[in-house]
């Protein structure tokens, strides 16, 4: 067994307090006896008041942040992973996920693909796209304590191109933090994300944030861990922030794609 710890979060817009909150949850999840700890979308500021925000979103070069959080995840020998903004040299953002090893090395990091660009018919309007630089590379990475893991953000997980790559690169596990609308995440969060882990045959994590937020925002909250036959295994609910864990089972990768091979038997289809 693996034992991850997931977080969920009421992120605000001071980092240094977010950064205290990701801090604590490090702590405790080793003390929980955890090997990883997945942080939601956002994870050290979450603001939609940009000119607010502006201030707290630099270069990857010049915020505090990595070095703070590779200290931390080497002072507790935890995997772990966290997100912000970040300014490109464009002068646009992008959605930063980073993923940290026990040896306080910044492993890799994530942009996120997919801008969240809506209408909702509750009045919310979001332009992700007007301030954001879309990522452009699927990245996962091997020889984590899930094995090769994936790296996602939110809104893509609405677009199985993405997760048809990943599962062409047989990732055990997909890591899809996120700060989903309440509307959206009760119309579509759950079965999105079970049909995430099932059609790639690995195990689908999704800290997430939740509640009434200092920016105004309110969020669905449920973090999830899916695995690859589709059972939740976790559900944090919609209501408070926390840290929950769970032990993952990754024999359970083969026994499922071995039972049904749809990896395997994919075919391409001519467009």
């Amino acid at each position: 067994m693996t034992r991850i710890a997931v977080l969920q979060m009421t992120s605000g817009v001071d980092p240094e307090a977010n950064f205290e909150t990701i801090f604590r949850a490090v702590c405790d999840a080793r003390a929980g006896g955890a090997e990883m700890l997945f942080t939601p979308e956002m994870s050290l500021l979450l603001d939609r008041d940009r000119k607010r925000a502006a201030p707290h979103i630099v270069p990857q070069s010049v915020t505090p942040f990595p070095d703070r959080l590779r200290k931390a995840a080497k002072s507790k020998a935890m995997w772990m992973t966290a997100g912000i903004p970040v300014a490109l040299e464009s002068g646009r953002y992008a959605n930063r996920q980073w993923l940290f090893s026990p040896s306080g090395e910044l492993t890799s990091h994530y942009d996120k693909i997919h801008m969240f660009d809506v209408e909702l018919s509750t009045g919310e309007s979001w332009r992700e796209s007007s301030a954001y630089e879309p990522g452009t590379e699927v990245v996962t990475i091997d020889e984590t304590p899930v094995g090769r893991l994936g790296l996602t953000t939110c809104y893509d997980m609405r677009f199985p191109a993405l997760f048809e790559a990943l599962g062409r690169r047989k990732c055990n596990a997909i890591s899809i933090p996120a700060a989903f609308t309440v509307p959206t995440g009760k119309a579509h969060w759950h079965v999105m994300l079970r049909a995430r882990a099932i059609e790639a045959s690995a195990f689908v994590i999704a800290a997430a944030q939740v509640g009434k937020h200092e920016d105004g925002r309110e969020t669905y909250g449920h973090s999830l861990v899916v695995d690859p036959w589709g059972e939740v295994l976790l559900d944090m609910g919609g209501e408070e922030p926390g840290l929950a864990f769970v032990d993952l089972d990754m024999a359970r990768i083969e026994e499922v794609r071995s039972q049904l091979p749809s990896l395997a038997n994919k075919r391409d289809i001519p467009s």
